[in-house]
C-alpha cells in the first residue's frame, strides 16, 4: 500500500497529454487516408493507386506507432520492466512492418510507371530514417532483450539509443513533411497557390504532425513523468553491479 501511494500510477497531466497524443495520432491517420480517399482516388495495390498506399502506412508506422512506442515506459509505470521492454520492442517492430508495406508500395509502383528512384530530398530521408530505425531496433533488442548484453555495457548504450529514439521521430515527422510538399507540387501545382481544399487538407495535416511530435517530445522530456524504478528492480540492480563491477550495495549511488 504505501508503495502505491508514494508512486502514483498517473502523474498530474500525463494523463491528459496522453490523451491529446493519442487523438493527435488517430487525426493524422484519419486525415492522410482522407486525403488518399478523396483527392487521390483512393488505396488499393494492384493499380495506379499503389503509390497511396505509401503516405498511410509511413504515418501508421514511422509516426503515430513509433510516437507510442516511445511512451510505452511513460504509460506502464506499473508493470514490470521487463514486460515494458517487450510492449515497447513489438510496437517499433509492428512499425517497422507496416512501414516496409510502404517503403515496397513506392518502389513498386515506380517501378511499373517508369519512374526514377531515389532521386528526391524527401527519398534520401525516408530511406535513412527507414535503414536507422532498423538498426537502431536491432541494437535495442541485442542489447535490452537479448539476455547476453552486460549490465555495464546496457547503461553505456542506453543515453545513446534515447538519443536516437526522438531523433528518428523527428527525421520520420521531417521526411512527412517533404513527401507533402512533394507530393502537392506534382499533384495540384497549378493550383495550389489558390488555396484549393486539397492544398489546405495537407497543409493542416503537416502543422498537425509537428504538433503531434511537440506533444511526444514534452511528456517524454519532463523528468517528473519518467518511469520510476520498482523495488525488485533496484534491488535486481544493485546485485547487477555487484557482480559486474565488484562494488558492494552500499557503495552504490
Amino acid at each position: 500500500m504505501e508503495d502505491g501511494l508514494t508512486r502514483p500510477a498517473s502523474p498530474a497531466g500525463l494523463s491528459w497529454y496522453m490523451a491529446v497524443s493519442q487523438l493527435l495520432g488517430l487525426t493524422v491517420i484519419a486525415m492522410t487516408g482522407a486525403w488518399m480517399g478523396q483527392y487521390r482516388g483512393g488505396i488499393a495495390w494492384e493499380s495506379v493507386l499503389q503509390f497511396n498506399v505509401h503516405p498511410l502506412c509511413m504515418v501508421i508506422g514511422m509516426v503515430f506507432l513509433q510516437g507510442d512506442a516511445l511512451l510505452v515506459y511513460r504509460v506502464f509505470r506499473n508493470e514490470t520492466k521487463r514486460s515494458a521492454k517487450i510492449l515497447h520492442g513489438l510496437l517499433h517492430a509492428f512499425a517497422l512492418l507496416i512501414a516496409l508495406v510502404g517503403v515496397i508500395a513506392v518502389f513498386d509502383y515506380h517501378r511499373k510507371k517508369g519512374f526514377a528512384d531515389m532521386y528526391s530530398l524527401h527519398s534520401w530521408c525516408g530511406i535513412a530514417a527507414f535503414s536507422l530505425y532498423f538498426i537502431q531496433w536491432l541494437v535495442g533488442f541485442s542489447f535490452f532483450l537479448f539476455p547476453g548484453a552486460s549490465f555495464s555495457l546496457r547503461s553505456r548504450y542506453k543515453p545513446q539509443h534515447v538519443f536516437f529514439g526522438v531523433f528518428l521521430l523527428v527525421l520520420s515527422i521531417a521526411t512527412c513533411l517533404l513527401g507533402i510538399k512533394e507530393l502537392l507540387l506534382f499533384s495540384i501545382q497549378a493550383t495550389y497557390s489558390s488555396f484549393v481544399p486539397e492544398g489546405i487538407l495537407a497543409n493542416v495535416l503537416g502543422l498537425l504532425l509537428i504538433v503531434f511530435g511537440l506533444v511526444i517530445g514534452y511528456i517524454l522530456t519532463r523528468d517528473e513523468w519518467k518511469r520510476p524504478p520498482l523495488a525488485e528492480e533496484l534491488a535486481l540492480s544493485m546485485d547487477f553491479k555487484t557482480l559486474t563491477k565488484g562494488e558492494s550495495p552500499s557503495s552504490s549511488q
